[in-house]
């Protein structure tokens, strides 16, 4: 079967992804190949990212996501570039 990721915004505001197995497969494998070498993957059409997003909505009052990136940071980087994000405040 072909992978299926389908990332929208529910009528709620809520961020949904709504993958099958070999979604899930593709999904995590991306994800485990994150390191500071290896540090962004990119979500999208077959042509534009390296794991493949469906344009085809599960609803029809959903609001797809087409376009993404994953983004790999260490703490270190977050504390000299973003050290506001190790906050413990909201």
């Amino acid at each position: 079967m072909k992978s299926r990721i389908t990332i929208s915004v529910a009528a709620d505001g809520g961020l949904e992804i709504w993958l099958n197995e070999e979604g899930r497969d593709s999904l995590v494998r991306e994800l485990q190949n994150l390191s500071p070498q290896n540090d962004h993957f990119h979500l999208g059409p077959v042509d534009l990212g390296e794991v493949e997003l469906s344009s085809r909505p599960y609803r029809t009052n959903d609001k797809l996501i087409e376009f993404g990136k994953v983004l790999f940071r260490t703490d270190e980087w977050d504390r000299q570039y973003y050290p506001h994000v190790l906050s413990d405040a909201n």
